[in-house]
């Protein structure tokens, strides 16, 4: 992206990029002046080269990413060069991991370059072959053995220790989504879990404090992440999503599965009973046979076995994370999946927790320039992902310009005030008398004799 056309400097242009398995997707956007995120370009493309959320075929996938690129950067005007990517995929993996540091200044402060000291070292972590580490993301910090420190820095200390929740992939998986976005003449400026970035988009801070699961339901996958205390403690990635749901579809009810998808989006539900025995759709037959007959009871059944199916590896997740008893809000599901009809009553019946679906709506600014319908469409759930990473992108340039710039200005007010001192104040004119009766004194000649 090029930087020279940011039009302020507080709110650079920032694009995400969701490569799902259904649709890749662009979102070009920055910080309004009030706060949200003002939405200048979107660009969707059907996903043909991604399964289950891994790279399938490079080609195909670096078509869809130079299409949806290409419309979102004419509708915003903006020529993209760097992106933010999602990464997800049943590879993905995470850890707990605890990490510390002994500093050698005693008289300053915990600072940034402590805490960016501790995640680099967490980094070069030996993890097993072929897999590499995506995100180091520090929990609860311990400062000379006093533990629960939320935020260390500026407080006094020797030793600083963090637990670390560390996300890992594949390697080959990893490098095959740089090598699209790289094919499609783009940098990518981070590769962020996709989880996370959904989370930014639907979830509140008192939703994270309280403790909350936020189900993510793609095409190829369903993205798992648990929040509490403000801290994510578990994250997972289950390898079954929408697609799952229309290849039964397309199995149990014997038709194409352009048809099957249909039937899912305009008549699904999760939940059979929600649902009239006499309820048919009449589906057209192929070339020259008989339309189809369908139960849309009988549709709800198939669909009801698979989303219980998801709905039980998720509650396993939660089981297995230990903060099961723990989650006052309950369970935020978004993502395209999340707009089944029923879906809530059915996770709520599983897993007994309470439940709503995440829109990425109070996030975002309304824009008046983009086409009719386009800020109405953003508000879905499908968008949760490609809304989160551009959020991420954001937060992420407005860390690195907040580490750069003050320390500059620090530095240049107090070699101000002290040269200001020396000149003006009373310890400064005694200093300067002093060093002008030891100037004279060197230069009399008897007194160097």
């Amino acid at each position: 992206m090029d930087k020279s056309s940011t039009p302020e400097k507080s709110s650079p242009i920032v694009v995400g990029l969701d490569i799902g398995t259904t649709k890749i997707c662009a979102i070009v956007g920055r910080r309004s002046k009030n706060g949200k995120i003002e939405v200048l370009g979107i660009g969707k493309a059907e996903s043909a080269g991604v399964t289950r959320g891994m790279v399938s075929n490079i080609d195909k996938t670096v078509q869809g990413i130079t299409l949806a690129v290409d419309v979102a950067g004419s509708q915003s005007n903006v020529e993209i060069r760097i992106v933010n990517v999602g990464i997800a995929g049943q590879h993905i993996k995470s850890l707990q991991h605890r990490g510390l540091i002994t500093r050698k200044d005693l008289q300053s402060e915990i600072g940034r370059k402590d805490i960016d000291k501790l995640v680099e070292d967490m980094y070069n972590l030996v993890m097993p072959p072929g897999e590499e580490i995506i995100h180091v993301l520090p929990q609860e910090f311990t400062v000379d053995n006093e533990p629960g420190v939320k935020d260390p820095i500026g407080m006094a200390g020797v030793r600083l220790e963090a637990n670390f929740h560390i996300i890992s992939g594949q390697v080959t998986a990893i490098k095959n989504i740089v090598k699209c976005v790289n094919k499609a003449n783009l940098e990518s400026q981070e590769l962020i879990l996709e989880p996370l970035a959904s989370s930014e988009s639907v979830l509140s801070d008192e939703e994270k404090e309280a403790g909350v699961v936020l189900v993510d339901i793609g095409g190829g996958t369903t993205d798992v992440a648990i929040f509490h205390e403000g801290i994510i403690r578990h994250t997972a990635v289950i390898p079954f999503g929408g697609n799952s749901v229309t290849e039964d579809i397309r199995e149990g009810c014997s038709v194409m599965r352009n048809i099957a998808e249909q039937l899912k989006v305009r008549f699904g539900s999760a939940l059979a009973e929600e649902n009239k025995e006499n309820e048919i759709v009449c589906v057209p037959g192929l070339r020259g046979r008989e339309p189809k007959e369908i139960s849309v009871k009988n549709l709800a059944f198939v669909i009801q076995a698979r989303m219980e199916e998801i709905v039980e590896h998720v509650y396993y997740e939660i089981k297995s994370s230990g903060y099961e008893k723990k989650l006052i809000a309950g369970i935020v599901v978004t993502g395209g999946g999340a707009q089944l009809k029923h879906l809530t009553q059915l996770i709520e019946y599983v897993t007994g927790l309470d439940c709503r679906v995440g829109y990425p709506n109070e996030h975002l600014a309304k824009n008046e320039v983009l086409p009719k319908g386009t800020y109405e469409e953003l508000q879905s759930p499908t968008f949760a992902t490609g809304i989160g990473l551009l959020i991420k992108g954001i937060q992420k340039m407005e860390y690195n310009n907040m580490a750069q710039a003050p320390a500059a200005t620090v530095v240049k007010q107090d070699k101000a005030k002290y040269t200001d001192d020396r000149k003006f104040g009373l310890l400064g004119k005694i200093l300067e008398s002093g060093k002008k009766f030891i100037k004279d004194d060197i230069k009399d000649e008897d007194f160097l004799k």
